[in-house]
């Protein structure tokens, strides 16, 4: 697309809420994809748009923090996703932006039985819907990376189109345009390696105590290239489908 098409798109808005909730990938595969991308970095202090007509699309990355939690920015982002829903553009959600989503449009967010953590196998559904968005990965076993300790129920009309063993709201999609996923598609080598030196004692100390639903401490760094490719590609395919959403 040349220079002058980019120019004329409004830009798809990628909000950030920490230093290890970085986008990763998200911004070179939209741009890749052809859009523009406008990063709003509410974890520097940036002010929560109040319009979404400014924007094509719009993106919520993770966070440690629960969208219950009393941060003023999280109404905020509440209101604009309800806004943008209202106006047909089409919202993604990672891990706590998943969770944002769900909570915004009818769905609920809380603790799960356990933490979900590491190298985990998400299950894609094999449903029209889900071979409509995971195309040629729909009804497969797939490597994710996971790290959250809430869950999400989906909004009313969500339709599923992943889980996992460990937590069963994976992946959702509402209303042929929004996207909910629960686990880190998004992840680099560097965000894996970011994640691990802040949080890796969680991941440690949850090993220790047996949870089920995480990766063997050890399993963490191996292959990180290859293993963060193989989603990139997953996520490459997913958003490729939530583009088509945006209005023209």
């Amino acid at each position: 697309m040349s220079g002058e098409g980019l120019a004329t798109m409004k830009p798809i808005a990628v909000f950030q809420h920490t230093v290890v909730g970085a986008p990763g990938a998200v911004v070179p595969i939209l741009q890749a994809l052809g859009r523009p991308v406008q990063l709003v970095r509410i974890v520097a202090g940036e002010a929560v748009p109040t319009d979404p007509g400014a924007f094509g699309a719009l993106v919520f990355m993770g966070g440690y923090m629960s969208v219950h939690d009393d941060y003023p920015w999280i109404p905020q982002e509440l209101a604009l996703i309800r806004a943008a829903d209202a106006q047909g553009i089409p919202v993604a959600g990672h891990c706590l932006g998943s969770q944002l989503v769900a909570l915004a449009l009818g769905g609920s967010v809380a603790s799960h039985v356990r933490p979900e953590i590491g190298w985990q196998a998400l299950q894609t559904a094999d449903s029209a819907v889900a071979r409509d968005w995971w195309g040629a990965w729909a009804g497969q076993t797939l490597e994710t990376f996971q790290w959250h300790g809430d869950t999400f129920t989906p909004p009313p009309g969500a339709l599923q189109i992943a889980r996992s063993s460990h937590c069963e709201h994976q992946a959702f999609v509402l209303h042929e345009r929004h996207l909910l996923l629960q686990s880190h598609l998004e992840m680099t080598p560097e965000l894996v390696e970011l994640s691990l030196q802040h949080n890796g004692q969680q991941l440690e100390r949850q090993f220790a105590l047996g949870n089920p639903a995480v990766c063997d401490p050890a399993d963490a760094r191996r292959d990180l290239p290859e293993r963060t490719a193989r989603m990139h590609t997953l996520l490459t395919q997913l958003y490729s489908r939530w583009l088509r959403g945006i209005p023209t």
